[in-house]
């Protein structure tokens, strides 16, 4: 038997699958968080229990929040490439539509924009967000190119989660997006 999130939604873009994380992924996500890949995540090296406690954060917040973020995978290749979608731990200043690419393989291939765009309709239509941020750190270009396709905006003003550097960039609002899409919001 394999433990899964039962009841959970499952998001479809044109190239991939948004599903909740199992345990399946955990060797995936723990090359990652081993691996230079995670330097934007993660404070200093990291050994494998804090790993583990990273990633039950991701399953544990479905279980706190009802939601939280997917796990993406192409269609038709349930191997995971990355998680992506809401996030609102406690202590949070806001909610947040978060990103992070697990496999190199997925780098460059638009599929965090994909991702990204379809969980952050489903944090407005379905959870009924009216607003969300991205917390990026200030050296990851890649995430704040990303941030700004998807029409968000630098807010220097927004609160920050903890004491590591951050910049926050906020999303264009659902009426907003709905009343033009992003070039409305720029």
């Amino acid at each position: 038997m394999t433990p899964h999130l039962a009841d959970t939604p499952v998001l479809e873009t044109e190239r991939l699958i948004l599903r909740a994380p199992g345990p399946q992924d955990w060797p995936v996500f723990r090359a990652m968080m081993a691996s230079e890949r995670s330097r934007f995540i993660r404070s200093g090296e990291i050994d494998e229990g804090q790993a583990w406690r990273a990633f039950g954060h991701v399953i544990g917040h479905w279980i706190l929040r009802g939601w939280g973020n997917f796990v993406m995978t192409r269609k038709g290749d349930d191997a995971a490439l990355g998680a992506v979608g809401p996030w609102f731990p406690a202590g949070w200043p806001e909610q947040e539509i978060g990103w992070s690419i697990w496999s190199a393989e997925a780098e460059g291939r638009g599929y965090a924009f994909e991702a990204a765009q379809a969980a952050r309709g489903f944090a407005y239509d379905v959870l009924n967000w009216d607003h969300a941020v991205s917390y990026i750190d200030p050296a990851n270009t890649r995430s704040i190119a990303l941030a700004e396709r998807l029409g968000a905006r630098r807010d220097d003003d927004a609160a920050t989660p903890g004491d590591a550097p951050c910049l926050v960039y906020r999303h264009p609002e659902p009426d907003v997006l709905a009343d033009g899409g992003m070039e409305a919001y720029s």
